[in-house]
């Protein structure tokens, strides 16, 4: 593919707040790019995260019962300009387009052609995708599923479907005979559904939004905030002003989590100052230290105890907490007693000192949210990082009171909520004899695919068929190169989208382009206007009311896409009536709350409600779901996060696949990564200054990266500018997803098969092809 640069590549350090100015211009500059700077989308942007307006479309952070005037951030807004632009990528599009022609495009070009309007299909002939009426769309991949192995086909789906469409969509698929639902949390928080229900009983965070306001102090591990969930910058700087403690631990130093001004104060935009000190401290971590990092505040909280006892002062561990409500802790304890200071310190790249202050701040703090990001995900050892930080956590007694507890920061918009309502490949995780019971159809038993799973199954040829409601697969995932090469030969290719991708245009031997409504434009069915719902990150439900009008007439809800796939697919099969919900969701509604009573009580009288309502999390209450109903230590068997990392090689370095502010997930905004300073390109590669020098190379120097495992799979990325930054040594940074294919599949978590993409083992190579030395 060619290089994502344009013809000005500047790069200089960005010195100002987050917020502020920078995003106002960044915003008027997108609004003009898509032809909406005079359009009503103003407005559409003031019911953005309102209870009476939709919910955005990029990121999960929660939605407050009273929100701020303007209740959105840059990037959010950013999503909803680019959802709405005017432009429109139709029949003549692809007319002028062979398919191949546009596998040479970048990712930002594609997605720029605007929004998909017509139903298409490929024709191997001419390389084209062709009209094709929604009649016979349906009728035709119908056709195909049947003919196909359920066990072999893959529904996947992106964070952005509701709830709805999601509910339906996880039915269809097993009523059709497949388990094979991975969704996109596959690839970031896996690790968090996996590490948290062992530790505490839960699959999701125990934290609310109004828990922010009630805490002492606050953790961050691994989240670049100030690009993924801008929105949380408000309630860090409302606990920076009442002088809470902010502690971060990050390789890079990331602007959100360092300054930031408020774009909705007037005083502060106007103020000449730097904006409020987001973090009272910042600790740039080695790429896969953590482990490392919190193995040293548990063991300066453990020296403190000591100290505590042997003096006869109040204990700092919380023993009544820990003797009542949990199991294991004589382990971890012994844990932290052997793991010798000079290991701690030499792999998290913290000194002692440091270390030990941090633990004097944690000590003397009553109600502590511990946050978290796939800084601490993806790893090798992913789910032993959210472990780490449950430890923690428990050893203060800080889960389940107000104003403390575990906070996963997820990303896309309802990857959380999916989850909630079955679309999951493990079947444990999902109420199948009330579906048989309810629906009248047996659904499958086996474990199903998930993402990893799913690609080397498309590898291997054992997957088939994959049928994607959103996202963008293919660019997505680790191993591009082979997952490329190996997605052609699968039978059917279907794809329920809004905006042209890259994985549009990896075709199989049937391939379908479905386009649907977006969540922010209006959506009519026989009973009226329809709401739908999603799940923020603190597991609270809202409701999402679109009132754009939609992009083109020929545009079909997600609900009703999925209905018509299922009528075609296993019509009279079960006894869902597709057509009576599409009709009305609240039906639907009504289904989810009888399969899933504790979480959705009275599901259409609450979800509207301004700040929406809970889910019945347990393990805030002090609940455990665990096997021993106790929440659980769990210590760590090493240091080493990413043990298959061979760093005694003096050429190997450890990347770190990063997001720039002008993305969200593969949807690339721009080319100005302005927090970073990053003008023109994404093709770079960030490094520490020392390891440039000893490598021997210079600022704007071009190379090529290699990966560095040994499998006898060339992985390679072409064309990288070298740029010194503020990373740790034997570290290094580029951005995703132009990284992805240097990501060997198998490097993966070991429980959750979250690919390991924050300690990727790398080696420059020079254009030339000669080896660094």
């Amino acid at each position: 593919m060619k290089p994502s640069v344009t013809d000005h590549v500047k790069i200089k350090r960005y010195n100002h707040p987050t917020g502020g100015w920078g995003s106002l211009k960044s915003l008027i500059r997108k609004a003009h790019g898509e032809g909406l700077l005079v359009s009503g989308i103003w407005s559409t942007l003031m019911r953005q995260n309102k209870s009476d307006g939709y919910m955005c479309v990029s990121c999960s952070w929660a939605k407050p019962a009273e929100p701020r005037p303007f209740e959105f951030c840059e990037n959010g807004a950013k999503a909803t300009l680019w959802d709405q632009t005017k432009r429109r990528c139709g029949p003549e599009f692809f007319a002028a387009h062979r398919v191949n022609e546009l596998l040479d495009w970048p990712d930002h070009d594609l997605e720029k052609q605007g929004r998909l309007v017509e139903p298409m299909r490929y024709n191997e002939a001419t390389d084209k995708y062709e009209p094709v009426s929604w009649d016979a769309a349906f009728r035709e991949i119908g056709k195909e599923l049947r003919k196909l192995d359920p066990r072999s086909v893959v529904f996947y789906t992106s964070g952005r479907a509701s709830l709805e469409a999601s509910f339906m969509y996880q039915l269809f698929a097993r009523i059709y005979g497949s388990s094979n639902l991975p969704d996109s949390s596959n690839m970031c928080h896996e690790s968090t559904s996996v590490g948290l229900p062992e530790s505490i009983g839960s699959p999701v965070g125990t934290v609310q939004l109004e828990d922010f306001a009630h805490c002492d102090l606050m953790f961050f591990f691994g989240h670049n905030t100030g690009v993924t969930a801008p929105r949380l910058l408000h309630p860090i700087e409302e606990a920076r002003q009442r002088g809470i403690p902010v502690i971060t631990f990050n390789p890079l130093p990331e602007r959100g989590l360092e300054r930031f001004k408020n774009p909705q104060s007037p005083v502060e935009m106007l103020s000449p100052g730097p904006g409020t000190k987001m973090s009272s401290e910042f600790f740039q971590v080695r790429g896969g230290g953590d482990i490392a990092a919190m193995t040293g505040i548990a063991k300066s909280l453990l020296a403190l105890d000591d100290a505590a006892v042997q003096n006869g002062g109040r204990r700092v561990l919380d023993t009544g907490f820990i003797a009542e409500h949990t199991s294991g802790f004589e382990e971890f304890e012994a844990y932290l007693r052997r793991t010798p200071w000079d290991k701690i310190v030499a792999r998290s790249g913290i000194a002692r000192a440091d270390l030990e202050r941090v633990a004097r701040i944690y000590s003397e703090a009553s109600a502590v949210i511990g946050n978290y990001g796939m800084g601490l995900t993806q790893h090798r050892h992913g789910t032993e990082n959210v472990h780490m930080l449950c430890n923690l956590l428990l050893m203060r007694g800080n889960v389940g009171k107000p104003g403390a507890g575990v906070s996963p920061l997820r990303g896309h918009s309802n990857v959380q909520g999916q989850r909630t309502v079955g679309i999951s490949e493990k079947p444990e995780l999902v109420p199948l004899d009330k579906f048989a019971a309810f629906y009248q159809f047996e659904p499958p038993r086996e474990k199903g695919r998930d993402t990893v799973e799913t690609c080397e199954g498309v590898i291997d040829g054992s997957v088939k068929a994959f049928v994607g409601l959103g996202g963008n697969f293919v660019r997505a995932v680790p191993e591009t190169g082979l997952i490329e090469e190996a997605w052609r030969r699968l039978r059917l290719h279907v794809q329920i989208a809004t905006k042209l991708n890259r994985s549009h245009l990896i075709p199989g031997t049937v391939t379908y382009l479905l386009p649907c409504l977006s969540r922010i434009e209006r959506d009519s069915q026989a009973g009226g206007e329809q709401h739908v719902s999603m799940e923020d990150s603190t597991a609270c439900i809202h409701g999402s009311f679109g009132y754009r009008p939609p992009a083109g007439p020929d545009l079909l809800s997600e609900p009703r896409i999925v209905a018509e796939l299922a009528k075609a697919t296993v019509g009279g099969k079960s006894a869902v009536p597709w057509d009576e919900w599409v009709g009305d969701y609240s039906l639907i509604r009504n289904e989810i709350e009888r399969c899933y009573p504790d979480h959705f009580k009275d599901f259409n009288k609450r979800f509207l409600a301004p700040g929406g309502f809970h889910r019945d999390i347990k393990a805030s209450k002090r609940v455990w779901q665990t096997p021993n109903k106790k929440a659980n230590f769990k210590a760590p068997t090493m240091l080493e996060t990413d043990p298959d990392i061979d760093v005694s090689q003096s050429d190997v370095l450890t990347l770190i696949t990063i997001r720039s502010n002008d993305q969200f997930n593969t949807t690339i905004y721009g080319y100005r990564d302005r927090l970073r300073g990053i003008n023109g390109t994404r093709m770079v590669l960030l490094m520490n200054k020392r390891d440039m020098q000893r490598l021997g190379v210079s600022d704007g120097d071009e190379i090529d990266l290699q990966s560095a495992a040994e499998d006898g799979v060339e992985r390679r990325v072409r064309g990288l500018r070298v740029t010194p930054y503020a990373i740790p040594p034997g570290n290094c940074a580029g951005y995703y997803p132009e990284l992805n294919p240097l990501i060997p599949l198998w490097h993966r978590a070991e429980k959750a098969h979250v690919p390991a993409a924050k300690s990727v083992p790398v080696r420059l190579v020079p254009v030339s092809g000669q080896a660094s030395k």
